[in-house]
């Protein structure tokens, strides 16, 4: 006769009086998280002003012009080529290799690790800002907290400063919550899931209020909501996100190969100003869309479907990811998941302008869900930006279901991201 097997017992609560201790650290690692994160973006995006319209029109020649794209971004190749050459820490380790988190890093290496990523984000090339912040608000709240608390374990200042920084980025706490939740299932301890998120949601949650107090970010497009799916509309999201899974993976085994020849450069006084000439030649051939970290730049994308043909999509998307490639390749500091959203905007549109009866809204995150699973292998970050650039709840359950045969695809395959040893992470 079978007999039941015991199970495990559930994990005791936490205690209040251990919960409550927590929040004032959670609090001011959100907000100082919030504030380094506005404060970066906001100079690029004065620097950005100065190189891309005051200096060209002082000059007499268009801003966005072939010219100029190419001189600008073999510049910054240039510029931050300095900052890796010559200053402390040399920005940091190799970017290719940088994920969301990490071990903290030594202090000193936080200025010119920003300094590179505001450089890279103000001059055009295809990366965002979310790997350094998150590696420099790491290493500050690592820093400061084991001077405050020494006996706090190293790996809880690192849970609040990347739960901060994400909750910052994307003006939710909600993001941070599925990483961190991601993170922790990986990593079985004490306490129940809710205990473990608790200072982490904190910190999160103080820094999206703090973002959206200062900086007021936001993800909405213009796509109109899709209010009654259909099995039309699942249909076309199976697809599309399978698709665009396939074209992510082609960028993902392009990436060690294209990281392993810029490597033989060596120097990064050699690497970034041809990195910087080769993504300012891509620009040249994509248009200025392909440039920056793409945010502004899906906007602009999605406030005129129907205005782009197919060709002129395809090219965009293409462009991108190869710009993207490159970028991380060649050594610019900056994160891949801003870029990776554009590339799966132009996808999905132009699977809509090759089937105009699919909803905007379902080829748009169905895109974005099937490029972000290939890029990053984070299925609820993936879901989540897929579902608020689609600004319909409704469509929710679609992109849970597309979601299955794009993991499917993916899983196990090379991510764009690599080992230490410059092999592909799978």
């Amino acid at each position: 006769m079978a007999t039941d097997t015991p199970s495990a017992p559930p994990a005791p609560p936490t205690p209040v009086h251990v919960l409550l201790p927590q929040i004032p650290p959670a609090l001011v690692i959100g907000v100082g998280a919030s504030l380094l994160y506005v404060g970066i973006s906001k100079a690029a995006d004065r620097l950005r002003d100065v190189l891309w319209t005051t200096l060209p029109d002082a000059l007499g020649i268009g801003g966005y012009s072939s010219l100029w794209m190419i001189v600008m971004l073999t510049a910054t190749g240039i510029a931050v080529g300095l900052v890796v050459w010559k200053v402390y820490g040399h920005a940091g380790p190799d970017p290719a290799s940088m994920g969301l988190g990490g071990s903290p890093l030594p202090p000193g290496v936080v200025p010119g690790l920003l300094a590179a990523s505001m450089l890279a984000l103000a001059g055009g090339v295809s990366l965002g800002p979310e790997n350094p912040i998150i590696a420099a608000n790491i290493a500050l709240a690592y820093w400061l907290g084991r001077k405050v608390a020494p006996q706090a374990p190293a790996a809880a200042w690192v849970a609040l400063a990347s739960s901060a920084t994400i909750g910052a980025l994307f003006g939710t706490p909600v993001a941070a919550a599925l990483v961190i939740s991601e993170a922790l299932v990986q990593r079985p301890g004490q306490g129940s899931l809710w205990d473990r998120l608790f200072a982490p949601l904190t910190a999160a949650g103080a820094g999206a209020l703090t973002t959206r107090l200062v900086d007021h970010p936001s993800f909405e497009t213009s796509l109109p909501p899709v209010t009654h799916p259909g099995w039309g509309d699942l249909l076309a999201a199976l697809v599309i996100a399978t698709l665009a899974a396939l074209f992510g993976l082609l960028g993902c085994y392009a990436f060690p190969h294209v990281h392993r020849a810029f490597g033989r450069l060596r120097h990064p006084m050699v690497m970034l100003p041809l990195g910087g000439l080769v993504l300012g030649l891509l620009g040249a051939l994509g248009g200025p869309l392909t440039l920056f970290k793409g945010l502004e730049e899906v906007k602009q994308l999605t406030s005129n479907v129907g205005g782009w043909s197919s060709g002129d999509l395809a090219k965009l998307a293409a462009v991108k990811l190869v710009a993207l490639v490159i970028a991380a390749s060649c050594g610019f500091r900056g994160g891949r998941i801003f870029p990776a959203v554009f590339i799966g905007v132009a996808f999905g549109l132009m699977a809509q302008a090759l089937v105009p009866e699919i909803p905007p809204a379902v080829a748009v995150s169905a895109g974005v869900l099937g490029i972000l699973l290939a890029t990053t292998r984070q299925g609820w970050v993936s879901l989540f930006v897929a579902a608020v650039l689609a600004s319909s709840t409704s469509i929710i359950a679609l992109l849970c279901l597309a979601s299955l045969p794009a993991w499917l695809v993916v899983t196990g395959r090379p991510q764009l991201e690599l080992e230490p040893s410059g092999a592909s992470l799978r």
